[in-house]
């Protein structure tokens, strides 16, 4: 497991834009898929965008494609979650999850079960 550290929430208006930051301690994620979750309140944590180890392939969840970007540094020391056109309905705490040493580096992975390490959340809260 590798502790994850999340920064960049806050409240934002709808429509504003937010960028996230996670970061792994003591390493990088040259051999971690990675992928950020969300949680609101009295709902289940879900998949909102995913990286595979090799940054050649992503994937959204159909509630932020087009609005949303997960990124990757060139030393790979940070993964972005670029949120754009934001939504009261986007308010969550948001968590970045990773996997390393997966053995397939062109895969990403959207179930929480696949992730064994999480950062403590970062809330993003939405005005309307």
């Amino acid at each position: 497991q590798v502790q994850l550290v999340e920064s960049g929430g806050g409240l934002v208006q709808a429509g504003g834009s937010l960028r996230l930051s996670c970061t792994p301690s003591g390493r990088t994620f040259s051999t971690c898929p990675v992928g950020w979750f969300r949680q609101a309140p009295g709902k289940e944590r879900e998949f909102v965008a995913g990286m595979s180890t090799n940054g050649r392939n992503t994937g959204y969840a159909d509630s932020v494609k087009g609005r949303f970007t997960i990124s990757r540094d060139s030393a790979k020391i940070t993964v972005y979650l670029q949120m754009n056109s934001l939504k009261p309905e986007d308010t969550a705490v948001y968590y970045c999850a990773a996997k390393c040493g997966a053995a397939f580096i062109s895969t990403y992975f959207t179930g929480r079960s696949e992730y064994d390490s999480w950062g403590q959340g970062t809330q993003v809260t939405v005005s309307s």
